[in-house]
This record gives structure tokens, C-alpha cells and sequence, in this order.
């Protein structure tokens, strides 16, 4: 047997994003019903960032994402997210593949948000707003319009030049650049910074909106006023690590929010196990800390392709 190695650029012309919403659908839910198993993400704690081990069996293969988050990389010149993929054989433990995660990672979170947004929002939802410009916005946009038809796209970032950036990555695209208080009041919001307080305020999200929640990835982030959640139909991927790190760990540590008052994580909603938007007025929240089952859904699409194509680096990883 052959071990593949996938480079982040051979992983990226392997990636569809349609694709991967349908697999990411399917880990959810599998995982809801006790068809996939995930033991909690580990994370070692280092004085400029973090690494978190990320171990998971779904969709017939099994494996483990070794994945940094650095802050201040972009002033290296390298990204702040990177990550790594394991992706084994269950039967035997192989390694079947050892590939870049990276676009993995930016892809499944990306799509997670997107199903979110399907049976959280309301069906008629015309806007998105992107609060932050960076990479993830990138594929939370490629993912969202593979399931909505937005009139208008609102971007926010700090930098101007990132959303300038963003508008033309997407040419043909209804993207305008706005204050942040235009792009909280949309139909569906996706916050996308590494803030540590709220950055979206109560009195700028309209009624009815729905809000993926993804920056906060590790304890003491936080981007949303804490009365939005109090306020709001709150969804999680996983509750451990929501609490401990999502959109809800500062608000839990503060007294502000109970995790009783969380209604369900996203995969029984898929799964049909608890019922997603059923009232037009209500606001809903989807707090995304990313989770492990996604990345060895999308895995398991790259290797299947990179298999089927051929072509690629491989050796016998094993060979005594």
C-alpha cells in the first residue's frame, strides 16, 4: 500500500464546495444519530497561539487534523490558520493520506455555516453581511451562494483593502462594502474576526436574522453582544467546545448566558431530531467552533478524487 502526500495546492484543486456541503451535511447528522464518533478537541496552549488535535471517524475513513491557529502570522507571511490531515484507514489504521488541511479547514467551516444558514434562517433571507474580510470570508461566501440568491452582499473589515480585495475575488456578485452596522443588519450575518469583545451590537440586528458566529475559536473570544444571544435561538456544533471556546464561553464564564439556554447543535437539527426555524420573527445564532467530523468528511472527498486522478505523490510509509 501507498501513503498519498496532497500539498495544500493539490488539495485545493481537489475541493468542490458543493460538494462538501453535502458531506459536511451527512458527518453532522451521522454524527447526531451515533453514526460517527469524535472524542473532544485537545489543545496545546503556547505563547503566541495555539494547536489543537482533532481526532474523528465519519463517512467510512477515520483520521486526526493537527491544526495551529497564530495570530500574528500574517506579519511572518504566513497564514494565520494551518493545519495538517491524517487520514487513515478504519479497518486497518493505514495511513492512507497525509495532506495540507488548510484549505480543508477554511472550506468545511465555510460550509457548516452555509447548512446552518439552511434550516436557520428564513427562507426568504436576500442579504448576507461579512463582518471581517479575511480568508474565511472567502469560502463562507463560495458556500452561501451555492444555497441562497442574495441582492446584496454587505463587507466589513477593519481593513479596506481586504474588502476591496474580497469584491474582486467575486466578480458578477451583488458585494458592496459597508459599515458594519449595514452588514449586522442583514438577513444572515457571518462574523469572521479574532476579536475578544463583542464587535456586533443588540440594537444593530434585525428581527428574524440569523447569525453564524465563527470567530470565536478559543477561550476569551468573543464577537456579538451578549443580549443577541440572550435574545436569540442559539445553535451549536458542540456544546464542549462551544462552552469552553466558541461565541458563548465569555458570556457562560460571565453569568451572562446559561448553557442550558443552548436549543440544539446543528447536527439534530439536520438529523430531524429538533425542529430548525420555525418562526419568521425569532433571531437565530449558530456558534461554529469547527469540529472534527467535518474535516474527515471533506478528507474523505479529497482522497477519493486524489486516488481516482492519480498522479500524485505517494510512498510506502510503512516499509521497514
Amino acid at each position: 500500500m501507498a501513503t498519498l502526500f496532497l500539498t495544500r495546492r493539490d488539495v485545493r484543486g481537489l475541493l468542490d464546495m458543493r460538494d462538501v456541503i453535502n458531506a459536511v451535511e451527512q458527518a453532522l447528522s451521522d454524527w447526531a444519530t451515533g453514526k460517527a464518533i469524535m472524542p473532544p478537541k485537545a489543545y496545546l496552549v503556547l505563547d503566541k497561539g495555539d494547536i489543537r488535535a482533532m481526532p474523528a471517524a465519519a463517512a467510512g475513513g477515520a483520521g486526526m487534523k493537527w491544526a495551529n491557529v497564530h495570530p500574528g502570522n500574517r506579519a511572518l507571511g504566513l497564514p494565520t490558520v494551518m493545519a495538517v490531515l491524517v487520514y487513515n484507514d478504519p479497518a486497518t489504521g493505514y495511513p492512507l493520506a497525509i495532506m495540507d488541511a488548510t484549505e480543508i479547514t477554511a472550506y468545511r467551516t465555510g460550509a457548516a455555516s452555509a447548512i446552518a444558514s439552511k434550516y436557520l434562517a428564513r427562507r426568504d433571507a436576500r442579504t448576507l453581511g461579512l463582518v471581517g474580510a479575511g480568508r474565511q470570508a472567502y469560502t463562507q461566501l463560495q458556500a452561501h451562494v451555492e444555497l441562497f440568491a442574495f441582492e446584496s452582499v454587505r463587507v466589513f473589515d477593519i481593513s479596506r483593502a481586504a474588502v476591496d480585495r474580497l469584491i474582486e475575488s467575486f466578480p458578477g456578485h451583488p458585494l458592496q462594502a459597508s459599515a458594519i452596522e449595514e452588514a449586522a443588519a442583514s438577513d444572515i450575518v457571518c462574523t469572521l474576526t479574532t476579536a475578544t469583545r463583542p464587535v456586533v451590537k443588540r440594537e444593530w440586528v434585525v428581527p428574524g436574522s440569523h447569525i453564524n458566529a465563527i470567530g470565536a475559536d478559543a477561550a476569551g473570544k468573543q464577537e456579538l453582544d451578549p443580549a443577541i444571544l440572550r435574545e436569540s435561538i442559539v445553535v451549536v456544533d458542540d456544546l464542549r467546545q462551544a462552552s469552553g471556546g466558541g461565541e458563548i464561553n465569555v458570556p457562560l464564564r460571565e453569568g451572562l448566558f446559561r448553557s442550558e439556554d443552548v436549543y440544539g447543535t446543528l447536527g439534530e437539527v439536520i438529523a430531524g431530531l429538533k425542529p430548525g426555524r420555525t418562526d419568521d420573527a425569532a433571531a437565530t445564532v449558530f456558534d461554529s467552533t469547527g469540529v472534527a467530523v467535518e474535516d474527515i468528511a471533506t478528507a474523505e472527498l479529497v482522497y477519493r478524487r486524489a486516488a481516482e486522478r492519480g498522479g500524485f505523490l505517494s510512498l510506502d510509509f510503512v516499509e521497514e
